[in-house]
Formats: structure tokens, sequence, C-alpha cells
């Protein structure tokens, strides 16, 4: 089912792939194929030996095979749907568009006709799992700096003995790109967008002094925390940890 194509040398990350599919061949190709880019990659034939797998290891994504015996793939991507699961790849003969249809709105991140290439589905892999990567950063809901915390979801942030800082929404949001980006300069017009809007004819005075409002309330002047990159913009310093 899968077509004999050179692979790449290497995977991006060391994820976790359970494929379910009833077919030990095409089961034994894909892992070959998955492990030779440096995935760790199980297999299961059926519900079952799925259930016991998600059970007994952490699972990064679940490439799910339609047509099984027992519970069908259907059926198994109907169940996981309704409680926190991996990105799900749905591998099936069926490549009718009714078919994909289904699959997608049950909550699969992708879905494949075979047969398809081992190309076509390391690539499918590594699009389902940056998806997930950049949801679940998306979320994180506490981002910390040299003793700051900052909530996101709430607006609000504190210092290192748990006081809330008072800040304006607009210091709030240049606070927030910054900290989102450490190490990185960011321009006037980038942070006047995230402050103001895409549509802001604000000038760029006023992001100095936004920028001069925080480091005062950051308690750092200088260019400890924010530093001025001359013709460029701002650059937040230290380290950023995310949770």
């Amino acid at each position: 089912m899968i077509e004999d194509e050179p692979l790449p040398a290497a995977a991006e990350a060391p994820s976790h792939v359970l494929i379910v599919d009833d077919d030990a061949e095409l089961r034994a190709l894909l892992t070959s194929a998955l492990e030779s880019w440096g995935y760790c990659v199980s297999g299961a034939a059926n519900a079952a030996e799925m259930d016991q797998t998600l059970q007994r290891v952490p699972v990064d994504l679940v490439i799910l095979d339609v047509m099984m015996p027992g519970e069908d793939g259907i059926s198994i991507c109907r169940r996981l749907s309704q409680q926190p699961t991996p990105p799900i790849v749905m591998l099936s003969a069926l490549g009718d568009e009714q078919d994909r249809i289904l699959g997608l709105e049950l909550g699969a991140s992708y879905y494949l006709a075979k047969p398809c290439s081992a190309r076509e589905v390391l690539a499918t892999v590594r699009a389902a799992l940056r998806t997930r990567v950049k949801f679940e950063n998306e979320t994180l809901r506490y981002l910390r700096f040299d003793g700051w915390r900052m909530d996101v979801l709430a607006h609000e942030l504190f210092d290192a003995d748990g006081t809330l800082i008072d800040l304006t929404d607009g210091e709030f949001a240049i606070l927030r790109v910054l900290v989102e980006r450490p190490r990185r300069v960011l321009s006037r017009d980038q942070l006047l967008e995230a402050a103001r809007g895409p549509t802001s004819e604000a000038f760029d005075r006023a992001i100095d002094v936004q920028i001069s409002r925080l480091r005062r309330k950051l308690r750092a002047p200088g260019d400890d925390l924010i530093r001025t990159v001359r013709n460029e913009g701002y650059m937040l310093v230290p380290a950023v940890s995310r949770q």
C-alpha cells in the first residue's frame, strides 16, 4: 500500500506515533518509514490493542485505519474525540468525499486515502504534530521571565512576591508581544500593531513612551529587561518559560 520512496534522514522531534491498522504488512511498512525518520512507533491491530497502548504510554499522534474488524475507525474516532486525545490521521481505502468529510467532522486532523506514498504519510504526520504543538503553545496561560509572572488569559502581571502590577491595556499588549518573542528584535510598527491594532495611526514616539513606562513598572529603567536596539526597535532580554 505504501510506495517505496527515498526518505529524509531525520525527524524534527522524537514524537510517539501509534499506528492502528489490522494489516500487519502495512503497519510494518509505516513503522519502518517513521522510525527511519526518528519517530518512536507503536502498532495496534484493533481497538482493544489501541486502548491498551494509550493507557500504558503517552502517544503524540494516532494513525487510524477506517476499515477494521470489530470496532471500525469511524467508531474509534468518534469515541476518542469525546475525550482529550492526540491528533488523529485517518488512513483508508475509502477515498470518497463523504467519507473524508465524516472523518474530519468526527475529529480527525487529516484524512489520507490509500494507496499513498511514505513521503505523503510522513509529511502529514509532521503537519499534524506541528499543529498540535502550536495549539498547546497558544493555550498556555502563564509566561515567566526574570521573576515576573504574566497571566495571558487574565491580562495580569505579578512580581516575584505575587504583587499585582497595574498595567494599561496598551502596556500589557506591548509587554505580551515582547515576552512571547524573547531575544528577538521587534520594530516599533510591530509593537504599535500589537498595542493599537493594524489600523492605528499612532506614531513611533507613542511606543517609546509606553516602553519607558513599562520599564519603570518592571523596575528596570535601563536595558536590563527591555533593550533598545538602535534604529531597529526593542527586544526582551531574559529567557521566558511557559506553563
